[in-house]
């Protein structure tokens, strides 16, 4: 008999691992937060999303205040649709608020960095993100540069 009580704990033991193991990927990845809280939806255009993805963080002066849920080709402007997800708690801000796909970190992860506006309105469910400002995309960047040293040169 003791040799199956020592089996019992063995399993409960790597059964709690396990469980600690994919708690600890969920706050890593960031799927951790995917409960609504009250929070709304707006939409940004974007000529060049540059690798950003769903899920990715939304953050207003370095504060994170939500998340990308969706990256869609809008047919009709023939860029991409951005739909962003803000928490609750951040219902001020102003509807002239621009967006900027920029990068974090090393790895070159990418994220959305909101920039508030002026005016007294502020952004509804389902509203616009008018001011946005695509991802720097570094081959074009570098044929920019050889494109202008070679007219440099002439």
């Amino acid at each position: 008999m003791p040799c199956k009580s020592l089996e019992i704990l063995v399993g409960l033991f790597v059964s709690l691992c396990i469980a600690a193991l994919f708690f600890l990927a969920l706050q890593v990845s960031n799927y951790s937060d995917l409960q609504d809280n009250g929070s709304y939806t707006v939409n940004a255009h974007f000529e060049n999303v540059g690798g950003l993805k769903s899920k990715a963080l939304v953050s207003m002066a370095g504060v994170p205040i939500g998340r990308v849920t969706e990256i869609s080709f809008d047919s009709d402007n023939y860029d991409a649709l951005v739909k962003i997800r803000i928490d609750a708690r951040y219902n001020n801000l102003p509807s002239d608020t621009s967006a900027s796909i920029l990068t974090s970190g090393l790895l070159g992860d990418k994220y959305i960095g909101l920039t508030p506006g002026g005016l007294d309105e502020f952004l509804q469910e389902g509203d616009n993100i008018e001011l946005t400002q695509s991802a720097l995309v570094l081959e074009r960047l570098i044929s920019q540069f050889l494109f202008n040293s070679a007219d440099d040169d002439k």
